[in-house]
C-alpha cells in the first residue's frame, strides 16, 4: 500500500486550468481517470489527509504510485477526452456501466457490396445501419420474417451467397420470394441497394410513404382487372401494418427523446433507457453498475450519458443519430451546460438534457424507473452467489498454495500441436474470477532451430520465457523515468514517461501486468519447466502451480507430492474452468494454423507460383477442391495467371492428393476429438 504522499507534485507543478488526469499504479497500469475544471484544486484534494476520503477514494489513492495530467482547453474537451482515455485503458476504480445482458439488433450492413439483413449482438460496425436493441431475438426474426415479403432483402450468410453464385442457384428464400436473390443476377446490386434502403426507411419510422405506394398500386391493379397482384397488394400492406403495430405509440409523432432511469443504493446501481423515435419505443437496454468511486446521481448521469454517446459515429434505429433530440434523465448532469454542449456537437443540432416534471413524458419516466427497479432486484439475486462463489473459489486457492493474498489476476498456459507439428500454445486471463478475454495471447512455438520445439516441456519453457522476457522488457522501458514527475502529457517525449504503453498503438503494452499466480496445463514435468524460466529470467514474485488432468491433482514447483483439493472445491473448479479454457483457446489456434498450412500446402510446390497467385486461385475457385476440378483455360484466366502456369497447377493437382480425413482429429495430449471451436475469438497475438 503506497503512501500517496511519495508521488504528490510538487507545489506549483499542477496547473490551475482544465484538464484529465490519471492515476497509476506500481506496474504503470491506469487506475482511475478523472476530469477537472481546475486540475491544481482537484487533484489537491487526494492528497489531503486520508482518513478524510471516501472509503473508495482511500483505497484508489492507496492503490496508486504516480499520477499525470494533460491540459485541454475547455472543460467540454476534458468531457470527451476523460471518455476515450475510459473506454481505451479500463481503470478499475472508475464506474463502468456494463449491460445487464447482451441485447441483439437488426443490423443491415450497408457497408457490403450486397447488403444483408441480419441478427447482431456486440461492438457497432462502421457502415452497419442499427435497429433496436430489441428484449429478444426471436422477437427480430419474425419482425424480418414478415418483412421480406414486401423487402425480400438479402439475409444469408458471406459462405451460403458465395456457393449459390458460383453454382448459380438461389438458395431456399429465392425459390419461396423472401430474396431477390442478388446472387445469380436477378436483381442488379444498385437495385438490391436501393431495397435495402427502402427497409432501412421503412424500420426508421417511414412507414406511411410505403402504404401509400403500396395502396395506388392495388387499386391500379384493380382497375386493370389483375385482382391476383392487387391481392398479393393487399396481402403486403396488411403485413406492414402487422409490421407497424408492434412498436406502441407513447408519445406523439415526431417526438425524437431517450429516457433514462435509475435506481440503486450506495454499492451498486441499475439504468434502464427507452429509445423513443417517432413516438414509438424502438428499443430497451439496461445497464448494471457497482460504485467503485463516490459518486451521487448527478455524477452517475454524467458517467452514463459519456458511456451510452461516447460512441455517437455508430448509428441507432436506423439512421437516426444514437444522440437525439432530447434527453430525459431521473437527476441533471453536475456539468450540465459542458454535457449539452458536448451531446450537440456529437449531434450537430441542439440537444435537451432534463428531468421530466409532468405529463406523458413524466409518466413514461416513471415506467422505465420500475423496469431498472425489476432489473436491479433480479440482479441481486444472481449476483450474490456468483460474487460469494467466486471469492469463496479465490480464498480456497490461496490456502491450498499458501499464497500471501488471494490471486486476483490468474493466468494458464497451454501447449497443442498434431505430432510435433504446427505447435501452438495459449494464454488466457483470469480476473477476480472472471475471464478477462481482451488480454488473452496466442504464441506460435518456434523452438531453438524455428521448427518447434522437442516436447511440451520446451514448449511451455520457451512460452513462459517469451511471456515474462517481455513484461521484463516492458517493466524496464517503462521505469527509465519515475512516473510521478507530474509533467503534462502536452511534451512531445510524454508517451515515453507513461508507463508500459505501446508507442505504435498508444494502449497498454501487451504484457506490461504481472500474474499473481501462473497455473500451466499438466503435471512435475510441465511445472518444472515453467519454474526454470522463470528463475532464469529472475522472476521470484508469481506463484506457479499445475493442474494435472488424470487425478486433477495441484502440483507445486519441487514438491514430491501433489496438493489434493475436494472434488467439490470452488477453488478447483475454477482452475479447472482455467484449463479448460486455455485447452480450449490452443485447439482453436492449433486448427486454424493446421487448415491453413494444409490448404496451401498441395501448391506450395508449384513453379511460378507465389503467394498473391495462390490466394488468387482460391479466392476465385473457392476451394482446392475446386481448383483440381478445373481446365487450363479455366485456371489461365485467372488475373495473374498464364497458360505456363495453369499448366503447372493442373499438372502439380493431378499427382497430389486431397488432404486426407483423418487428419482432422485434433492432436493434444488428453484432447477428446469432440472439442469445437467457437465462432469467434478474442483477439490475440500469433508469437508476441
Amino acid at each position: 500500500m503506497a503512501d500517496p504522499a511519495s508521488y504528490r507534485p510538487a507545489p506549483g507543478e499542477i496547473p490551475d486550468q482544465p484538464g484529465v488526469y490519471r492515476f497509476r499504479d506500481e506496474h504503470g497500469r491506469v487506475i482511475y481517470v478523472g476530469k477537472a475544471k481546475s486540475l491544481r484544486q482537484r487533484l489537491n484534494s487526494y492528497f489531503q489527509d486520508p482518513y478524510n476520503l471516501h472509503p473508495r477514494t482511500y483505497q484508489m489513492v492507496t492503490t496508486a504510485a504516480s499520477v499525470q495530467w494533460t491540459v485541454v482547453g475547455t472543460e467540454v474537451e476534458a468531457l470527451a477526452l476523460e471518455y476515450s482515455w475510459i473506454k481505451e485503458f479500463d481503470p478499475r476504480f472508475n464506474i463502468k456501466y456494463r449491460d445487464d445482458k447482451s441485447y441483439p439488433y437488426l443490423a443491415v450492413t450497408m457497408a457490403d457490396a450486397v447488403p444483408r439483413v441480419q441478427v447482431m449482438r456486440g461492438a457497432k460496425r462502421k457502415g452497419t445501419r442499427y435497429f433496436g436493441p430489441y428484449a429478444h431475438a426471436w422477437a427480430i426474426r419474425e419482425t424480418v420474417d414478415l418483412l421480406l415479403r414486401v423487402f425480400p432483402v438479402r439475409t444469408c450468410s458471406a459462405g451460403v451467397f458465395k456457393r449459390a453464385h458460383q453454382q448459380g442457384r438461389p438458395c431456399l428464400l429465392g425459390y419461396i420470394d423472401k430474396c431477390s436473390a442478388p446472387c445469380v443476377g436477378r436483381i442488379s446490386e444498385e437495385d438490391h441497394r436501393r431495397l435495402a434502403q427502402d427497409f432501412c426507411d421503412f424500420m426508421a419510422g417511414d412507414t406511411a410513404r410505403f402504404t401509400r405506394r403500396l395502396t395506388a398500386a392495388m387499386k391500379a391493379a384493380a382497375a386493370e382487372l389483375d385482382f391476383e397482384r392487387a391481392a398479393r397488394l393487399r396481402d403486403d400492406i396488411a403485413t406492414l401494418e402487422r409490421a407497424t403495430e408492434r412498436n406502441a405509440v407513447v408519445l406523439p409523432d415526431g417526438t425524437d427523446c431517450d429516457i433514462f432511469a435509475l435506481v440503486g443504493d450506495e454499492l451498486e446501481a441499475a439504468v434502464q433507457v427507452f429509445h423513443v423515435r417517432d413516438g414509438r419505443i424502438r428499443g430497451q437496454r439496461g445497464w448494471v453498475v457497482e460504485k467503485v468511486e463516490e459518486a451521487d446521481d448527478a455524477d452517475l448521469v454524467e458517467r452514463l450519458l459519456q458511456q451510452v454517446y461516447g460512441t455517437a459515429d455508430a448509428e441507432l434505429d436506423g439512421g437516426t443519430a444514437a444522440v437525439p433530440r432530447e434527453v430525459l434523465v431521473p437527476a441533471l448532469p453536475t456539468n450540465l451546460d459542458q454535457v449539452q454542449t458536448w451531446l450537440t456537437g456529437l449531434r450537430g443540432a441542439r440537444v435537451s438534457v432534463r428531468v421530466p416534471q409532468r405529463g406523458e413524458k413524466r409518466e413514461l419516466a416513471e415506467t422505465v424507473r420500475r423496469n431498472a427497479e425489476h432489473a436491479l432486484a433480479l440482479h441481486r439475486t444472481r449476483r450474490a452467489g456468483d460474487l460469494t462463489t467466486r471469492s469463496q473459489a479465490l480464498r480456497e486457492i490461496q490456502e491450498a498454495l499458501d499464497l500471501p493474498s488471494a490471486p486476483l489476476r490468474i493466468e494458464c498456459y497451454d501447449v497443442s500441436h498434431n505430432q510435433g507439428t504446427y505447435q501452438s500454445a495459449s494464454m488466457v486471463v483470469f480476473e477476480d474470477g472472471l475471464a478477462r478475454k481482451s488480454e488473452y495471447r496466442l504464441f506460435t512455438v518456434r523452438g531453438p532451430e524455428g521448427d518447434g520445439a522437442r516436447d511440451d516441456t520446451a514448449a511451455m519453457h520457451e512460452v513462459i520465457t517469451r511471456r515474462f522476457r517481455r513484461y521484463l522488457a516492458e517493466r524496464s522501458q517503462s521505469g527509465d523515468v519515475e512516473l510521478g514527475d507530474g509533467s503534462s502529457d502536452d511534451d512531445e517525449d510524454a508517451p515515453r514517461r507513461s508507463g508500459p504503453i505501446d508507442e505504435r498503438t498508444g494502449r497498454p503494452a501487451r504484457f506490461a501486468y504481472p500474474p499473481n499466480l501462473v497455473v500451466v496445463d499438466g503435471g512435475p514435468p510441465q511445472v518444472a519447466a515453467a519454474a526454470a524460466a522463470m528463475a532464469e529470467l529472475g522472476v521470484d514474485d508469481v506463484a506457479l502451480c499445475g493442474l494435472a488432468k488424470r487425478l486433477e491433482e495441484v502440483w507445486l514447483p519441487g514438491e514430491e507430492y501433489p496438493v489434493i483439493m475436494q472434488r467439490s472445491s470452488e477453488g478447483l473448479y475454477l482452475l479447472q474452468r482455467l484449463r479448460d479454457e486455455a485447452h480450449r483457446f490452443a485447439i482453436t489456434a492449433h486448427r486454424r494454423r493446421r487448415s491453413k498450412g494444409m490448404t496451401v500446402s498441395v501448391l506450395d510446390d508449384v513453379p511460378g507460383l507465389g503467394p498473391a497467385r495462390r490466394a488468387a486461385l482460391l479466392k476465385h475457385f473457392g476451394s482446392v477442391r475446386r481448383l483440381r476440378a478445373a481446365t487450363v483455360e479455366e485456371i489461365a484466366s485467372v488475373p495473374g495467371m498464364g497458360d505456363r502456369t495453369a499448366r503447372a497447377v493442373v499438372d502439380a493437382l493431378a499427382g497430389g492428393s486431397a488432404p486426407s480425413a483423418a487428419v482432422e482429429a485434433p492432436s493434444h495430449p488428453g484432447a477428446s476429438t469432440d472439442l469445437t471451436p467457437p465462432p469467434s475469438e478474442p483477439a490475440g497475438i500469433l508469437g508476441p
